[in-house]
C-alpha cells in the first residue's frame, strides 16, 4: 500500500510566516551593538511605563496565525495534542529569542509584556489550529477546493504561497502600483546610479508600463497554477489586489487617499495588461509560462528604472507610519524579493504544467 505523502502547504505557510515575523521583529537590522546590560534583564523588569492596548492586541494577533499554522504542519508526525503543545512552545521560544536579540538593536526595546502577549497569541492560535487547522489546510472543504483548483504537490503549494505574498505586497502605500522587485534601496548605497529624472509628460507611460507588465505576469502566473477557471479566478485575484491596495491606503493614510492609485497611468496599465493577459490566456501552457517569465523580467526592469514621482513623495511626507513601521519594512522587503521568488517557480513549473495541459 502506497503511503500518502504529508501535505506541504502548511509547512510552506508556516515557514514563510515565521520568516516574516522574524524580519518584522528585527527590522531595520542596523546599528547592532552591545549595551552591556544582561540580555535577559527585560524578563524581570517592572511593568512597562508606556504601553497601549493596541500594542498588546497587535502582538497577540501577530502570533495567532503562527500558532495556528504550525499545528497542521506538525500534526502528521506528532498527533493533534502534541502538535498544539509544540506550536505554542515554538511561538513562545521564537518570541523570547527575538525579544532577546532586540537588546542589541538601538531602535528596538525588548519587553516582557510583548513576550507575554506574543506567547498568548501563539497559544490561542495553537488551540484554534488543533480545532480547525486540519479542516482548513488538510482534509476539509477548503482543502478539497484547493485540490480541485490547483492540485496536490509541492509546486502548487509554493505557487499559492507566492500569490499570498503578492497580495501582501499591496499593503505598502509607498510602493508603485504592482511595482515589485525594486532593489534600488539596496543597490544605491553601493554606488549604483539613481533612477531616471522625473518628467511629468513621460511618467504616466512608465507607470502604465509597470502596471501592464505586472498585470500580465501575475495573471499568467495564476493561470500556470490553476487547473480550472483560470480567467475568472485570475480576474478575481487582480480585483482583490486593488481592494487590498485601497484598504491599505485608507487605513495607513486616510480615507481620501484610498483611491489615490487611480491615476491615468495606472488605469491605462490595468486596461492594457488585462487585455494582453486575456488574449495570452488562450495560448498553450508552455507559451503562457514563457510569456509570464518575460513579462515578470520586463516589469522588474521597469520598476528599477522608474523615476521618483514628486507628487507621490509629497503625499508620503504626511504619512505617519507609527505602529506600522516594522510592518511596512516587511512588506517592502517582500515586494523587493517577490519577482526573484516567482521566476524560479515559473522555470521549475514546466514539466508539471505540460502534464496539466495534456489532461485538459
Amino acid at each position: 500500500m502506497q503511503r500518502t505523502p504529508h501535505p506541504t502547504l502548511p509547512l510552506y505557510l508556516a515557514a514563510a510566516y515565521t520568516l516574516l515575523v522574524i524580519y518584522a521583529s528585527l527590522h531595520p537590522f542596523s546599528g547592532w551593538r552591545d549595551s552591556g546590560a544582561p540580555a535577559s534583564a527585560f524578563l524581570f523588569a517592572a511593568w512597562p511605563r508606556y504601553w497601549t492596548v493596541f500594542d498588546l492586541v497587535t502582538n497577540a494577533l501577530a502570533y495567532l496565525p503562527l500558532g495556528f499554522i504550525w499545528v497542521p504542519t506538525l500534526q502528521p508526525r506528532h498527533g493533534r495534542f502534541l502538535a498544539a503543545l509544540m506550536a505554542a512552545a515554538l511561538c513562545a521560544c521564537l518570541s523570547l529569542s527575538l525579544e532577546t536579540l532586540q537588546n542589541f538593536l538601538p531602535s528596538r526595546v525588548p519587553s516582557n509584556l510583548d513576550f507575554g502577549s506574543n506567547s498568548l497569541g501563539g497559544l490561542l492560535g495553537a488551540i484554534a489550529g488543533a480545532r480547525w487547522g486540519t479542516t482548513l489546510l488538510d482534509g476539509g472543504r477548503l482543502h478539497a477546493l484547493r485540490t480541485r483548483l490547483v492540485g496536490e504537490g509541492a509546486m502548487p503549494d509554493a505557487g499559492l504561497v507566492l500569490l499570498a505574498l503578492w497580495l501582501l505586497t499591496q499593503l505598502n502605500p509607498a510602493i508603485l502600483m504592482f511595482g515589485n522587485g525594486d532593489l534600488r534601496n539596496l543597490l544605491v548605497p553601493l554606488g549604483m546610479p539613481l533612477p531616471l529624472a522625473y518628467k511629468a509628460h513621460g511618467f504616466p507611460w512608465v507607470e502604465a508600463g509597470v502596471v501592464a507588465s505586472n498585470t500580465l505576469a501575475v495573471g499568467l502566473l495564476a493561470g500556470c497554477l490553476l487547473r480550472t477557471s483560470r480567467r475568472a479566478l485570475g480576474a478575481l485575484l487582480l480585483v482583490a489586489a486593488l481592494i487590498v491596495k485601497s484598504f491599505s491606503l485608507m487605513v495607513l493614510m486616510d480615507s481620501i487617499s484610498a483611491w489615490s492609485w487611480l491615476t491615468p497611468g495606472n488605469v491605462a496599465g490595468l486596461t492594457a495588461g488585462g487585455l494582453l493577459w486575456l488574449a495570452a490566456s488562450f495560448l498553450p501552457g508552455l507559451a503562457r509560462q514563457t510569456l509570464a517569465a518575460m513579462a515578470l523580467m520586463l516589469a522588474t526592469v521597469l520598476v528599477n528604472l522608474a523615476p521618483e514621482n514628486p507628487y507621490f513623495s509629497a503625499i508620503l511626507q504626511v504619512w505617519r507610519q507609527g505602529h506600522f513601521l516594522n510592518f511596512n519594512g516587511l512588506t517592502r522587503l517582500t515586494s523587493a524579493l517577490w519577482p526573484f521568488l516567482a521566476l524560479p517557480w515559473l522555470m521549475l513549473r514546466r514539466e508539471t504544467k505540460v502534464n496539466h495541459d495534456f489532461r485538459q
